[in-house]
């Protein structure tokens, strides 16, 4: 019988494949068969009508045990997980993927870390990141809040990258008078592959994590060559859905970058004396709608009836049709929040310009300036349960959300 780690050779037709047999997953198909090959790639199989010869049975072998090294003198900080793994170790014998999930096996799949720092790791849940919900933030931020104020250095948060922007500007909102960095991180391909970015994305991530920065940020590959970035956490956006250098700074430079160290060519809030505050209510009865042309009043009707907040992506410089204008008075006029923002992401929202934009002035829109949409959405909750003046507010530069000046190099290199 074959088994994971057993060591074999799939024979489909014509082709053939060698490579070690990987651990089933639930997810996977009953007939689909995941052997890692020679160059370290994983392929899934169906082995219906394959012959499978065993070549070599797996070994099985015990995770070796270390202890956490600590050594005197260098600064702590933690690590809190929030899905899938902190880190992973890779065991070829057996192919397996094993979960770093105490400071302990840290120690094992990134001891370079501990020429850094002392860590001390908390998984404080494990969820894919689409599952993460606004609770799950107040969370997060209670967390990192109690570890700064028992005397950590800095704090870095593992989260799935789908949505670590999302998280990112809701800690920034949250989070007052910072005395360490917050720093989020996350890989964009898994440990067991040759291609992985887990491991520098943790390493730089521990580099900035022992800086003076006094700020949310989020920090992962800028470019396929390994050059890190770090990410003001209202102004990053992940731009692709697989490549290491999905995440880029939306009219803004990033704050600095991490090569043998962690180099600021950006002004950025240094860390405050005293105790981490939290500020985390939220009023989350609030939506987010992407213009499209064609959209009815009835379809956002439908889609804003209740709510008590509105935040509308719409089109270059904050455009709807005249009929979505008209509901977006309605909204108004009984004290309904309705911010607008672009779906352009680069640039900003001016309603001064065209007819439209000054007819949504009269309507009572908010304008959102730069914010990038899913921001403003945070923003809007976060502003609905903590500021009378919600205008105001939603006008004030909070967490870096808005821009003095708007930088375009990212978007000429595009």
């Amino acid at each position: 019988m074959v088994e994971p780690g057993d060591l074999v050779e799939i024979r489909k037709g014509e082709k053939i494949y060698k490579g070690i047999v990987m651990p089933h997953h639930s997810f996977s198909g009953k007939n689909i068969m995941v052997i890692k090959l020679e160059n370290g790639y994983n392929v899934g199989i169906n082995i219906k009508g394959c012959e499978i010869k065993l070549i070599e049975k797996g070994r099985k072998k015990e995770i070796e045990k270390r202890e956490t090294p600590y050594s005197e003198g260098k600064p702590e900080i933690a690590i809190i997980g929030t899905g899938g793994t902190i880190a992973s170790y890779v065991d070829y014998e057996t192919g397996a993927v094993h979960p770093a999930t105490t400071a302990e096996e840290i120690a094992m799949s990134v001891p370079e870390i501990f020429e850094i720092c002392n860590i001390e790791a908390k998984i404080l849940f494990q969820k894919f990141s689409e599952n993460i919900k606004p609770k799950d933030w107040r969370r997060i931020a209670r967390e990192v809040a109690k570890f700064l104020n028992c005397g950590k250095k800095g704090v870095i948060v593992t989260h799935g990258t789908d949505t670590m922007c999302y998280t990112s500007a809701a800690l920034a909102f949250m989070l007052k008078n910072l005395s360490g960095p917050v720093v989020l991180t996350g890989s964009q391909r898994s440990s067991d592959r040759p291609s992985s970015d887990a491991f520098l994305n943790l390493i730089s991530s521990a580099k900035v994590a022992t800086t003076d920065l006094g700020e949310v940020v989020v920090v992962m590959h800028r470019n396929i060559s390994g050059e890190i970035a770090i990410h003001r956490a209202t102004k990053v956006r992940k731009m692709h859905s697989s490549r290491r250098d999905a995440f880029v700074s939306i009219n803004s430079k990033p704050l600095g970058y991490i090569e043998e160290n962690v180099i600021f060519n950006q002004p950025y809030n240094r860390i405050k004396e005293g105790k981490v505050k939290v500020k985390d209510g939220l009023n989350e009865n609030v939506c987010l709608i992407y213009y499209y042309p064609g959209m009815s009043k009835e379809y956002f009707e439908r889609i804003t009836d209740g709510k008590d907040g509105v935040v509308i992506a719409g089109t270059g410089l904050g455009h709807v049709n005249d009929e979505i204008i008209k509901s977006i008075k309605k909204l108004t006029s009984k004290g309904i929040p309705v911010v607008m923002t672009t779906q352009c992401l680069w640039g900003s929202v001016n309603l001064n310009v065209y007819a439209t934009g000054r007819k949504l002035i009269k309507a009572g829109v908010i304008d959102g300036k730069d914010m990038l949409p899913e921001v403003a959405y945070i923003k809007l909750m976060w502003v609905l349960k903590n500021e009378k003046n919600v205008k105001e507010a939603m006008q004030s530069n909070i967490a870096g959300e808005i821009s003095e000046k708007r930088s375009v190099d990212d978007f000429l290199s595009k």
